[in-house]
């Protein structure tokens, strides 16, 4: 009886402890993910460079034995090793505290010199220089570090600067003093103003253009307007006891905006002409001015706030009269930060990059009149950017996605356009998505390309046909699938509509048994201003060691995002809340119609940013689907976020819909397990934002989580809102209780 008693009693205890053993050592292979299975993947090119204006170039790539790097000779279709990588190791292991390895190269780039006689290369922020001649190193100073400078992208340049401008001849330097143009002769000395209307409350601004013939400025007079801060809380400095309080310019949707006006200066006949701008003070921004190269007229954009006008203005230099040469126009919004225009000053046109006919295409203007010539790229395609503009042969390079069908309409590729005919050569016909770096001259471009279910592929072309010249490398992954890993898969299904193919990708975990039923998670991030589903081959991709916990992950792009139709990026607009949540839903629904493990029961969702808004919506909006939410940094109400992301989509004046696509004015309608994730220190969201949100949710009686970090800037939470993320799926998902880390 007693021996019974003390087996039902070890039984009793492992029943217990292996399962909670085995998930810890789940959590250990989801850490060690990206190291285990990426030091056993070789031969991709993971990093090129064109050297000067040659036509070598260099790259380097992983392979067993360590880095290597080589040079590629495209005259003469041949590449040999950049250097002798032994020689290189014995010079250099004197100037090293540790002996290096052979084929453990301690730095990641290198330099050549014009001559390609000598390489150069950093370790631990020396520089080093290495004739290859002889493999004699020269070490040189130790590199001050400036990585602790922050250049905030949120600060307001009021135009104030004082700093002067030479004019072209050199003759002449223009300035601002108490808010008026100066000007002075540098021989003589001698100084008058241009302007004297200028006050400390509107002034006349510190860009100056000069007109090439040194006779004319385009200067605007600039009306400041209040900037806004975000106040921030370092609860636990590094180095004093007490907390810390900073604060940063911060500008928010319906905030004033400064107004510009240009002015033209004869400088020489001492006149100013006045730019009549209609609606100027319902400006976005006002900038990009140019000068023609005959210095008779300027060109400016004008962002009309609402983001629903776009203009291209000339102006005549000899009266201030103004000339509208574009005018975009949409009934829901225009991406300006997409904008494209390319002046051709030989035949005095413009290229200028729309949707207007419901894809992004490329257009040419005759400048002189403002009238489109002729729509140069048409069809169910888009025109990404152009890469190369090449005025003498009248062509250009571009990169665009969807031209041909039947495969995912994001995968970018590379073409030429011959301007006049319209005639558009392939350059990199292959089925995949091409990162391509060019020789200085765009003679030569070595085009890398692969899919998320297709290892890298990389070759030398010719620009001039894409003719494969030679190849370069095939990345192997044959070491990385024999220790287990699982290809993800590429899936398309219907959207909301039923006819518009949803394109995402789904990842298993590398010990997948399709015989089990595996929980979802989907990684959110659906800003409108990209998409964000990875096209390009990778071992690890941001949700993989997720996976490895047992969880199925996916990633989705819904319709709302950017790089297909117009109809379909415009799904976003005034709608930020939509996110694409039909369509994810029905793709995902798709996939487990087709693949039984998919447990659709039990879904998840997390992301950060834009998809800390989104992921909290996924349990307001839709809680019959997704269950259980990770929200990091959220931008949960988007009237308290930064203007120029959410006026683009979100429209303004600031109206109703703003509210309804609030989590905080919603938050009543939670369900669902969620958690909140908060770094104090996050100058990209205004973490009073997500607090807020937590206000909202306690004035409801809700139940959720809420993690903030000390000392964390916009973040999904680092390693430890990592692991709580993690936990929380665990528990909540697959009804584990997570690891007892305390002990």
């Amino acid at each position: 009886m007693k021996q019974a008693l003390t087996l039902i009693f070890c039984l009793f205890v492992l029943s217990n402890i292996a399962p909670g053993q085995d998930l810890k050592e789940k959590y250990k292979k989801a850490d060690e993910f990206g190291k285990f299975f990426g030091d056993k993947y070789y031969k991709e090119i993971v990093q090129i460079e064109a050297i000067d204006s040659t036509h070598y170039f260099w790259y380097r790539t992983n392979t067993p034995s360590g880095k290597s790097f080589t040079l590629i000779d495209a005259d003469k279709k041949e590449k040999r090793p950049a250097f002798d990588h032994a020689k290189l190791t014995e010079a250099l292991n004197p100037y090293l505290d540790q002996p290096v390895e052979d084929g453990k190269l301690p730095f990641s780039s290198i330099e050549f010199s014009k001559n390609l006689q000598e390489i150069s290369f950093s370790i631990k922020d020396v520089d080093y220089v290495c004739d290859l001649n002889n493999y004699h190193i020269l070490k040189k100073e130790k590199r001050r570090d400036f990585r602790n400078r922050r250049n905030y992208w949120g600060n307001v340049f009021q135009e104030e600067g004082k700093d002067p401008v030479k004019s072209p001849d050199g003759k002449k330097e223009a300035y601002i003093v108490e808010g008026n143009l100066w000007i002075k002769d540098i021989e003589t000395g001698k100084i008058k103003a241009l302007s004297n209307d200028g006050s400390p409350y509107e002034y006349y601004a510190s860009s100056i253009y000069w007109s090439p013939d040194s006779k004319k400025i385009a200067c605007c007079k600039y009306r400041p307007a209040g900037v806004r801060k975000l106040y921030l809380i370092e609860s636990s400095p590094k180095d004093q006891l007490q907390p810390k309080l900073s604060d940063t310019d911060y500008v928010k949707p319906g905030d004033a905006l400064p107004v510009r006006r240009p002015v033209v200066f004869d400088v020489e006949n001492n006149k100013q002409y006045p730019v009549n701008i209609p609606e100027v003070e319902s400006q976005f921004s006002l900038g990009d001015i140019q000068w023609n190269d005959a210095s008779s007229q300027f060109s400016f954009s004008f962002n009309k706030r609402g983001h629903q006008e776009y203009f291209i203005y000339a102006v005549d230099a000899s009266s201030g009269k103004l000339t509208t040469i574009v005018h975009e126009q949409s009934p829901t919004f225009i991406y300006y930060n997409a904008i494209w225009q390319e002046y051709l000053k030989e035949s005095n046109e413009l290229l200028w990059i729309s949707e207007r006919d419901g894809w992004r295409h490329l257009y040419l203007y005759d400048y002189a009149t403002g009238k489109v010539k002729k729509q140069l790229t048409k069809g169910e395609w888009v025109l990404k950017s152009v890469v190369k503009v090449d005025e003498k042969n009248k062509s250009l390079i571009f990169k665009a996605c969807g031209m041909d069908k039947n495969e995912d309409p994001y995968l970018e590729k590379f073409y030429t356009l011959q301007i006049n005919t319209g005639k558009i050569t392939a350059l990199t016909p292959e089925n995949g998505n091409h990162q391509v770096t060019f020789s200085k001259d765009y003679a030569y471009m070595v085009d890398r390309y692969s899919r998320v279910d297709l290892p890298p592929v990389s070759v030398l072309r010719s620009t001039s046909d894409g003719k494969v010249i030679i190849e370069l490398e095939k990345a192997d992954i044959s070491e990385v699938t024999a220790a287990g890993w699982q290809m993800p898969e590429v899936f398309s299904a219907k959207g909301r509509d039923g006819k518009t193919d949803i394109w995402g990708v789904i990842i298993r975990p590398a010990d997948f048994d399709p015989q089990k039923k595996y929980p979802v998670i989907e990684y959110i991030y659906a800003g409108p201003h990209d998409s964000h589903v990875p096209k390009s081959f990778a071992v690890t991709h941001r949700c993989s060691g997720l996976s490895e916990l047992g969880f199925i992950t996916v990633m989705i792009d819904g319709m709302g995002t950017a790089n297909r139709s117009k109809a379909f990026h415009d799904v976003c607009w005034k709608n930020l809340k939509d996110a694409g949540f039909p369509d994810r839903i029905a793709w995902m629904k798709a996939a487990a119609a087709q693949y039984p493990e998919i447990d659709i029961e039990r879904v998840g969702i997390y992301g950060g940013s834009a998809g800390g808004q989104s992921s909290t919506g996924a349990l307001l909006f839709h809680p019959d689907f997704y269950k259980v939410a990770v929200s990091a940094c959220g931008c949960h109400d988007n009237r308290m976020d930064k203007i120029w992301w959410n006026e683009q989509w979100m429209g303004y004046p600031i109206d109703k819909h703003y509210e309804e696509c609030s989590n905080i004015c919603n938050a009543q309608k939670l369900q669902g397990k969620l958690m909140l994730i908060l770094g104090e220190l996050d100058n990209n969201v205004d973490p009073s934002s997500t607090l807020q949100l937590v206000d909202a949710l306690i004035k409801n009686n809700k139940e959720f989580e809420f993690v903030m970090l000390p000392g964390a800037g916009h973040t999904l939470g680092d390693t430890y809102g990592e692991r709580k993320r993690r936990d929380f799926f665990v528990k909540h998902l697959l009804g584990q209780d997570p690891p007892e880390w305390n002990r």
